[in-house]
């Protein structure tokens, strides 16, 4: 008996010896084991996925190759904190390995250069917004673990002494206790527990007399009306299990949303850097026009009033100039923000972006142009929307009625949104069940003897089932006083009447956005059309009027040169801002049909769309 009890004591003592680097990691491989597995269920297929932060973050990079300024460690993470006293683990937290920069090293002392490609796959290792919404899943996966360990065996186990001295008897002993506990709660309602405690008691006098005690108690209740059934006993682990589903289904919408985000501010700040370009060509003909209209002034051709006009403009473009390259360095700064990258940080832009996107339009409008069936056909102003949406679109200018049916039935969000209603349909269930009577079978039987220094001098306690205690009951609530529950039910449909609307409203808010996608890629591709042809018209116009106003054509004066320069920039501008419009519409309809897929990268692959 004592041998048993010493093994007993020594499993106990070795139990607890866990680590905390073990707990942490123990954690970590159940929430990522589980996030594996609701990705296969929620998204069809499993990608990497890790909350730890890679060792060379691009932000961190650039503070330390650009020197920028900093407020101290905490700038560069959580690694490179001082540990306070007491810290548990000195080599946490610490950065991932790297697996794949986006940014190879740049020259030293130039700006880094970042492609959009590069700028997708930036946000999803620096965003911050990014970092979130991981950790949101694994907190998710934690809190699932969490509610599934109420349905594991549980074990137990203690140690304790005492030192005691019975005056009135001159007795004085040591006793100590070991107990090993059980407890396991099944997917019925069913709660089983059970005990085993091993005592020792000696005395401290001469012969040191002393014995064993060993005590086995065991339980068992069962629900048998309220609180009976997986479906309601299990409902906390259900609802966890959807709460991962919900997170896995919102950060894969939220990927697509970064990357769409990201696209439309890179593609506006290459549109804001244009700006600037054609401003400073503007001012730069400013420039050499004053001084020809000086010139001329000299030789009698032209009054001091056209000189002055010409002088002003030249004002006129410089502040436009000034307030473009304002514009673009303030659009810049924020997508660095964007990125989660240092806004002091020296980046620029790849301009050959806009050049591509500027290649593909092109040819979209002369693949167009082919296919009209009457091009020479004269359109009413009052038909001119409805000819438009006969032409041939782009590849996403797809049926509004096929749009809308894609939307619905990939949009992740609407999901989340039909199991909400589900929730609260279990919900109501649960609180109805709270209504009910209780009645609990309960069963418990207890056998052995336990010692303490009172009954040192007694003979070892044994097992003697046959000499046990063993209870069989019924334990009843009967259901008189239950107006909180009787709320909480009627509040139940409340709940649900709540989500369905918001499915509805969600429903509706799909289509309008759908509507408007569609819209804005005609609105787009028209305009692109119809600014194509305005800075041809616009470039002619400024050549033709400052040769004729050089040659000193009757009927033309500075006022036309100034006018045919501004309506040149402002050609320049606008088919820059269709162009970027179009592209970006192209990426939002996609996004709003749930059908743009974004791996853990960062990069998207486009939906293969039928033409209308």
């Amino acid at each position: 008996m004592r041998t048993l009890f010493a093994i007993v004591v020594a499993c106990l003592a070795m139990s607890g010896c866990k680590s905390l680097t073990q707990f942490r990691s123990e954690s970590d491989k159940t929430a990522n084991s589980l996030v594996k597995e609701k990705q296969k269920e929620a998204v069809k297929h499993d990608e990497p996925f890790t909350i730890e932060t890679p060792a060379d973050t691009l932000r961190r990079r650039l503070l330390t190759d650009q020197k920028l300024a900093n407020s101290g460690p905490t700038s560069f993470g959580t690694d490179q904190l001082t540990k306070p006293d007491k810290w548990p683990e000195a080599d946490q937290p610490m950065r991932a390995e790297s697996t794949g920069n986006p940014v190879p090293p740049w020259e030293a002392g130039k700006p880094v250069k970042i492609s959009l490609v590069q700028a997708l796959q930036i946000a999803a290792r620096n965003s911050r917004r990014y970092q979130d919404r991981k950790e949101g899943v694994f907190v998710a996966a934690l809190n699932l673990d969490e509610e599934l360990d109420r349905f594991r065996n549980t074990y137990t186990g203690a140690i304790g002494g005492l030192l005691s001295a019975d005056e009135s008897t001159k007795t004085r002993g040591v006793s100590t206790s070991s107990s090993v506990g059980w407890d396991r709660m099944l997917e019925s309602g069913a709660t089983l527990s059970a005990l085993l405690i091993f005592d020792t008691a000696t005395l401290l006098a001469s012969g040191h007399e002393g014995s064993v005690g060993t005590f086995f108690d065991a339980s068992v209740t069962v629900p048998l009306l309220r609180g009976a059934g997986k479906h309601i006993i299990y409902e906390s682990v259900t609802q966890a299990e959807r709460e991962l589903i919900y997170a896995l289904w919102d950060f894969e919408r939220f990927k697509r949303i970064v990357a769409v985000d990201v696209a439309d501010e890179y593609l506006r700040v290459l549109q804001a850097q244009d700006g600037v370009i054609n401003a400073q060509n503007n001012y730069d003909r400013r420039v050499s026009s004053t001084k020809q209209t000086e010139a001329l002034a000299q030789a009698g051709r032209l009054s001091k009033v056209q000189v002055d006009q010409a002088k002003q403009a030249l004002l006129s473009s410089r502040d436009s100039l000034i307030r473009s390259d304002q514009s673009y360095k303030r659009q810049l700064d924020a997508f660095k923000i964007s990125l989660g990258l240092p806004t002091d940080a020296s980046l620029v832009l790849d301009r050959d972006e806009l050049n591509r996107l500027a290649a593909a339009a092109r040819v979209a409008l002369e693949e167009a142009d082919k296919e009209k069936k009457d091009p020479e056909k004269e359109v009413k102003a009052k038909d001119l929307v409805e000819h438009l949406r006969s032409l041939p679109g782009g590849r996403y200018e797809i049926a509004e009625e096929k749009a809308v049916e894609l939307a619905l039935d990939k949009r992740l969000d609407l999901k989340s949104a039909h199991g909400r209603v589900v929730d609260a349909q279990r919900r109501v269930i649960i609180a109805a069940d709270g209504l009910k009577a209780g009645l609990d079978l309960v069963a418990g039987g207890s056998f052995g003897e336990r010692r303490s220094a009172a009954t040192a001098t007694s003979k070892d306690g044994r097992f003697r089932p046959d000499k046990g205690f063993y209870s069989l009951g019924l334990n009843a609530d009967l259901p008189w006083e239950r107006t909180a529950e009787a709320n909480a039910y009627r509040e139940s449909y409340i709940a649900l009447e709540a989500v369905t609307r918001g499915v509805q409203a969600l429903e509706d808010q799909i289509k309008l956005d759908i509507r408007n996608d569609l819209r804005a890629l005609l609105e787009a591709r028209e305009s692109y059309k119809t600014q194509a042809q305005s800075l041809k018209l616009a470039e002619q116009r400024v050549d033709r009027d400052q040769m004729f106003l050089d040659a000193g054509r009757p009927g033309i004066s500075v006022r036309d040169v100034l006018e045919a320069e501004d309506d040149l920039l402002a050609a320049q501008n606008a088919l820059t801002s269709a162009l970027v419009g179009y592209r970006v519409s192209e990426l939002r309809v996609q996004r709003d049909m749930g059908v743009l897929d974004v791996n853990h990268k960062g990069l998207w692959k486009e939906y293969e769309a039928e033409q209308k």
